[in-house]
């Protein structure tokens, strides 16, 4: 499908969810109609740097480096802790947000939400594609089953290979931090340099975004 259909393919799904996002907003008013309530984290980020082959253009991924980021764990909709839900992780970092849900890392099944019962027990990816200066990008977060605390970060193409190019420390829930309510995060008008969403997928989700700020009255 080229890019232009796809555009326009995104037109109605894009309104069918932000009808779904205002919906469950008047249902359930608060700041956050989905994922409502979550903790916060003080967290560092440690990029490892990519060898030349691996590279996908963006200076954030491919080079050396550490940084501070404030990370938040969620439950989307909110269900008693004992059931399955999709987990989310956004993470604020360099200026930039990034939104995470619990998927699998198949070449289908990351472009598939997957209810989880606890936020480290489960993969995340951003499950869609961001355009990059060399091709589409993926990125994902994987627990390390030998560290808690700690996520790999890896990127791949639509259907490529998962390349691990550093990982997130998660520190405890920061107590100072009961701005959970008022935070919000926002991967379309905070990208990373380099990276940006494709046009259909800002109109799949730009819409749920914007019943979101009216929820919250930004």
């Amino acid at each position: 499908m080229s890019e232009r259909l796809a555009n326009a393919a995104a037109i109605v799904p894009g309104r069918v969810l932000q009808g779904v996002f205002g919906t469950v907003a008047v249902l359930r008013p608060a700041p956050k109609p989905l994922h409502p309530s979550g903790t916060l984290h003080r967290s560092t980020i440690q990029r490892f740097g990519l060898a030349p082959d691996d590279r996908v253009g963006v200076p954030w991924i491919d080079e050396a480096g550490a940084s501070p980021a404030l990370v938040r764990f969620s439950r989307a909709t909110g269900l008693p802790r004992v059931l399955p839900d999709i987990h989310g992780l956004a993470v604020r970092v360099d200026g930039a947000d990034l939104l995470l849900a619990t998927t699998g890392l198949g070449p289908m099944s990351r472009f598939l939400l997957r209810p989880s019962r606890r936020p480290d027990d489960s993969t995340y990816s951003t499950l869609f594609p961001y355009r990059g200066p060399r091709g589409a990008v993926l990125l994902a977060a994987i627990p390390d089953v030998h560290e808690p605390g700690r996520l790999f970060l890896a990127l791949a193409a639509p259907r490529g290979a998962w390349k691990v190019f550093g990982d997130l420390r998660v520190h405890d829930a920061d107590p100072s931090a009961t701005g959970d309510s008022a935070i919000s995060f926002d991967p379309i008008l905070r990208q990373l340099d380099g990276l940006a969403y494709y046009e259909w997928a800002v109109r799949l989700r730009a819409g749920a975004y914007r019943a979101a700020r009216r929820s919250r009255s930004d």
